[in-house]
């Protein structure tokens, strides 16, 4: 009872925190209560939902859609024909679908099938009409819902698990994971100042309305369940969740009820296998870090053998890699002991009392207070945690400003996991067993110069990937919905890449401290408010004092590009006069470091018109020049330097490498004298 107040009382708080802190834009409410049984023979539950919609908005809404996620699964769907007509598209000499999907959806069998079927609905105790258009659930009410009003809707239905495909589903042979309970009930759709987000489910990321959960969920007793929330019968279900001490007495039939809420979240995902194996990690202060996995040695030592020559070597032999298996996921849930420090400082606050990294999905898939992961890679953890933040808490539309969730996120991810291996001296890279994400170029910060401008940037791996989608001539804006790039190749560079790529950059624009501050700002007036673009470049300018609505124009509105280079050098009466110019069509402000013969230094800083300011000195052992702002409309830009050109030794263009200059060839002159 103590633990369900305490649980209650942080619901009450973080709703009272949010309705405080966001006078200036509504936001819709939801409070799920869901009751499933699970029947793991069939793979098939059947599930109760009483759903309390409040209706904050102030439009009388004449309808409302749910998701019916699962019903993509299935032959001819809009995933299906969308990812086969993906692959006929081949880039970088391969054809460009997702490789999880590929074309195996149109060779499910019936029993391998999703759906989700609704058997009823009620509003208010008023059966209501729905029609189903494949994932999206259309209800035209009978009596429509006023602004401020909230109803009751009571829903009945059925759900088949499918084959692991994309992110949810069951038996995927790489895991051995029994089931992976995402995107796994009929979930209504957010309406906001847009109107309603009936998106259908064709591959990418979603959007939801935050409020409370209360699931409970009927289940074979030997499965073990991870996921959203807290659970509330802990001491009746054990599996490691039970306080110490506890004898847990076994439940006198087959299955049992495990009993979760979720205060102030925008999903619910869960996870259920009977070989799950449950690790536990506490902060001070701090969540309850959970990681389960699952530890079938059949299934670890069939894949040990498997293993390419080259990467079994790296084992004795099956014990090993098993050895190796169990440290690498006890190494996860020490990893987020030491970094969450270093995130709160970072990026705000992790306000839940509860974290879980779970063996399942197919890659790396965010939830509210969790994730599925399909291996133990420390760099993937990280990236999904970090979700908490860019997806979790912010909950921008993933569909429109996909960047702003997983560019935001890698570049959160850089850091943590660069402060990581400073910390603990080990390095993360992809790990053995293949299972990690794309690899990163991991820089030891001790390694670095301490002047800023000298520094190897950890995101040096998402520029090198933003110079490579320049150079495929297959770049899209970042304004492109998720779900209609022409290939995924664009997108997944788009919005990781150049998502970070514009983090980093803006901290070169505005100075690397302030943009720290931005993000703190960032989080502390946004989260919970399903912020936009505008939302960001608003809190960027008010903390920097710099106009920056052409960055978003150009950055991700179009896809021009950056480049300057030094055109010429004279001396003119004692004094050298340097010439630059912009060949590529997005404008940026200019730092130019001028290294004398005699091994002093100079930064020329040249603002861009368009930014009506100036960023700060970022290092101080720099004497730094600053010049008139270079107006976009001018090819061409000369500065003077008060040193005979005989004294110049290197003169060099944005020295930081943090200017996305697509073209840095022509951005440093060694001068030969």
């Amino acid at each position: 009872m103590m633990r369900k107040r305490i649980y209650t009382l942080t619901t009450c708080t973080l709703l009272a925190v949010v309705a405080w802190a966001q006078p200036d834009r509504w936001q819709q409410r939801v409070k799920y209560t869901m009751d499933v049984a699970m029947n793991v023979t069939t793979n098939r539950f059947t599930g109760k939902q009483r759903l309390e919609y409040t209706n904050n908005s102030p439009d009388t809404l004449k309808k409302v859609f749910y998701h019916l996620y699962w019903n993509a699964f299935q032959p001819n769907s809009m995933m299906d024909n969308r990812s086969r007509a993906l692959g006929q598209k081949r880039t970088n000499g391969r054809a460009d679908w997702d490789p999880r999907v590929k074309d195996r959806i149109q060779d499910l069998k019936p029993e391998e099938i999703g759906y989700q079927k609704v058997l009823s609905l009620k509003m208010n105790g008023i059966v209501q009409k729905y029609t189903v258009e494949e994932t999206i659930l259309e209800v035209p009410l009978s009596v429509p819902i006023l602004p401020k009003a909230k109803v009751v809707f009571e829903m009945e239905f059925e759900a088949q698990v499918p084959l692991q495909i994309r992110r949810s589903g069951r038996d995927n042979p790489n895991t051995g994971v029994r089931y992976s309970m995402s995107q796994w009930y009929p979930k209504m759709c957010e309406y906001d100042y847009e109107g309603w987000h009936p998106t259908p489910y064709v591959a990418r990321e979603f959007y939801g309305v935050w409020g409370d959960y209360e699931v409970n969920i009927t289940i074979d007793k030997k499965y073990m369940i991870g996921g959203t929330g807290y659970l509330q019968n802990p001491n009746q279900v054990g599996f490691g969740y039970q306080a110490p001490n506890v004898r847990i007495m076994a439940p006198t039939g087959p299955t049992l009820t495990w009993r979760f809420v979720a205060p102030n979240v925008h999903d619910f995902m869960w996870a259920a296998d009977p070989e799950y194996v449950h690790l536990t990690r506490t902060i001070a202060g701090g969540p309850d870090i959970h990681v389960i996995y699952n530890r079938e040695e059949d299934l670890l030592r069939r894949t040990y053998e498997a293993l390419p020559p080259e990467k079994k070597k790296d084992y004795a032999n099956a014990d090993a890699y098993i050895k190796w298996f169990d440290a690498e996921w006890n190494r996860i849930a020490d990893a987020a002991v030491i970094v969450l420090p270093f995130i709160e400082k970072k990026f705000g606050a992790y306000p839940y009392k509860q974290y879980t990294f779970i063996h399942g999905g197919d890659g790396g898939m965010e939830y509210p207070m969790s994730t599925l992961i399909v291996g133990p890679s420390v760099s993937t953890a990280f990236h999904e945690w970090m979700h908490s933040w860019y997806q979790g808490m912010m909950g921008t539309n993933e569909s429109e400003y996909a960047w702003m969730d997983e560019g935001f996120t890698s570049y959160a991810e850089s850091l943590v996991t660069n402060y990581y291996q400073t910390v603990s001296g080990s390095a993360v890279t992809e790990n053995t067993a293949g299972t990690g994400p794309r690899k990163k170029t991991l820089v030891d910060s001790l390694t670095k110069s301490k002047s800023y401008l000298t520094a190897e940037s950890p995101h040096a791996d998402a520029y090198d990937n933003y110079f490579g989608l320049v150079a495929s001539r297959l770049e899209e804006p970042l304004t492109t919905h998720a779900d209609h790039f022409e290939t995924n190749f664009a997108y997944s560079l788009a919005s990781y890449s150049k998502g970070e790529v514009f983090m980093e950059q803006l901290g070169y624009i505005v100075g690397a401290q302030l943009r720290d501050k931005i993000l703190i700002d960032y989080y502390n007036q946004w989260h919970f408010k399903h912020p936009n673009v505008n939302d960001f470049i608003r809190v960027a300018e008010k903390a920097s004092d710099i106009k920056l609505d052409w960055y978003r124009e150009y950055f991700v509105n179009t896809t021009k590009t950056i480049d300057y280079g030094i055109d010429s050098l004279w001396e003119e009466g004692g004094k050298t006069k340097i010439r630059m110019r912009r060949i590529g069509n997005m404008p940026m402000p200019v730092d130019v470091l001028v290294t004398f013969k005699d091994g002093s230094k100079l930064l020329a800083y040249v603002p861009m018109y368009l930014m009506f300011g100036q960023k700060p000195v970022e290092d101080a052992t720099i004497p730094r020049n600053v010049y008139e702002p270079w107006k976009w409309t001018n090819p061409q830009y000369t500065f003077e330097i008060n040193r005979k050109i005989t004294d110049l030794k290197i003169i060099e263009i944005d020295p930081s490498m943090r200017m996305a200059d697509v073209d840095r060839k022509n951005n440093k002159l060694d001068i030969p004298w």
